[in-house]
């Protein structure tokens, strides 16, 4: 490879500071959860998404995250 050839873009999500978590979730939860996701209007896959949302909403809501500044 060349110095001068473009790097190749990777696929899937953008590269953050971050570490998988894998937890085992009762089917009524992720029945909610799904509920949840489909009214949100969330892009595929809804499952990874809707957790990682509804987890930051309930850590700001707690105090534990920062709030998210308004953009407008």
């Amino acid at each position: 490879m060349s110095i001068h050839e473009p790097k190749k873009s990777s696929r899937g999500r953008p590269s953050v500071d971050s570490e998988q978590l894998r937890a085992r979730v009762e089917r009524p939860v992720i029945e909610a959860l799904d509920a949840w996701a489909a009214a949100e209007d969330m892009p595929e896959p809804r499952r990874p998404e809707a957790v990682r949302r509804a987890l930051a909403d309930h850590l700001r809501a707690k105090g534990y995250l920062p709030a998210v500044s308004d953009p407008s």
